[in-house]
């Protein structure tokens, strides 16, 4: 069996370290490594859309946005297929068939489903698009047949139903899917980046994420302004890590040749922790350790940025091809899954055979 990864992200803004911690800086890690046959890379519009239908100028704009993100950060269109989600139409009849294999109670106690919702305050008006994003998601994993999908920690509860819906279609009908696995990041601290104000989830609605398009100095004033330990008002004051936002993010990011680097005053992150906790450590001079390794890791993702905002016409040429890639893809899946319901009636020759000796033709 082939080897392929499908995952993705929403065209509602510009993607941020979350995302990069989370999936992104992982997909090219995956993409490079060689281990797999193909990988499918999605900009979800359409399930974009589901949370923002009275907007559809904002999901637009941001197409080229996140596109212009993955290609900074290495993902590389000879290697991965990049491609728009509302361009492949198969994904939307499949989605049409899975909804027949999953309840609404299932879908009520979703987590992902029920954190979104509240979050939205969609509590009583969801809009049913929106409601069924799990079977939406599984419909463009296995339309791909993709055997690994990876992402951050908070998407786990959809996986789980995808597998569900892969289980419950190849045991009502036929085989006809694959069923993926989840693939989470090995840094605990990537699992689920803080926002910079110390809440769980770096969010763009929450205003609290720091992009990977920010500028030096935009970057700067963010990680400055970064919630640490409330009660650590002096410096000597002892301090905790624990959810501090920028010791996790020091977890996330930092490396061992980083303090040889930037703080050759301490040996690791377990000497900076030490001292902090103690007593004896300023907030200033740990974000200012992690202004520098965050803007090492940026630097060359805003240069290759910058390079691609001057040939947004082969962003969208990209684009197009692999959708085209995508659609030839997806559209053997869903004649796949339309055999094993037998709904593929003009290709089915022997039902057409049977209803004619059925009714005596010759």
């Amino acid at each position: 069996m082939e080897k392929i990864i499908l995952t993705g992200d929403r065209p509602t803004g510009r993607l941020h370290l979350g995302h990069y911690v989370g999936s992104l800086k992982r997909r090219v890690e995956l993409q490079n490594s060689g281990e797999y046959d193909k990988i499918f890379i999605m900009i979800a519009d359409a399930q974009a859309l589901t949370d923002n239908a009275d907007n559809p100028e904002k999901v637009r704009q941001n197409i080229v946005e996140v596109a212009l993100d993955y290609l900074s950060v290495g993902l590389d269109p000879a290697k991965s297929t990049l491609f728009i989600q509302s361009m492949v139409p198969e994904l939307t009849e499949l989605t049409f068939y899975y909804a027949n294999l999953v309840t609404v109670s299932r879908l009520q106690r979703n987590p992902t489903v029920k954190s979104e919702i509240q979050m939205r305050n969609f509590e009583t008006s969801i809009p049913v698009g929106f409601f069924t994003y799990p079977i939406s998601q599984a419909a463009d994993i296995t339309a791909f047949k993709a055997t690994t999908v990876p992402v951050g920690e908070d998407q786990m509860p959809m996986l789980e139903q995808c597998q569900e819906i892969v289980r419950k279609f190849n045991s009502v009908y036929d085989e006809a899917l694959v069923e993926p696995k989840i693939l989470l990041p090995e840094n605990d601290a990537c699992l689920r980046l803080p926002g910079t104000d110390g809440k769980a989830k770096m969010s763009k609605s929450l205003g609290n994420a720091i992009y990977l398009a920010d500028d030096e100095k935009e970057l700067k004033n963010k990680v400055m302004s970064m919630y640490t330990d409330p009660d650590h008002i002096r410096v000597e004051d002892p301090g905790k890590v624990e959810g501090n936002a920028v010791f996790t993010y020091l977890d996330a990011f930092s490396k061992p040749e980083d303090f040889e680097e930037f703080l050759p005053d301490y040996k690791n992150l377990d000497e900076l922790k030490d001292h902090y906790k103690r007593g004896g450590l300023g907030d200033v001079k740990v974000k200012k350790f992690l202004i520098k390794i965050l803007e090492k890791e940026l630097a060359p993702i805003r240069a290759r940025r910058k390079q691609w905002e001057q040939n947004i016409q082969g962003v969208y040429e990209i684009l197009k091809k692999g959708s085209e890639v995508a659609e030839a893809v997806a559209a053997q899946t869903l004649a796949d899954v339309k055999a094993a319901m037998k709904i593929n009636y003009f290709d089915d020759g022997a039902l057409i055979r049977e209803q004619m000796e059925k009714y005596g033709n010759k």
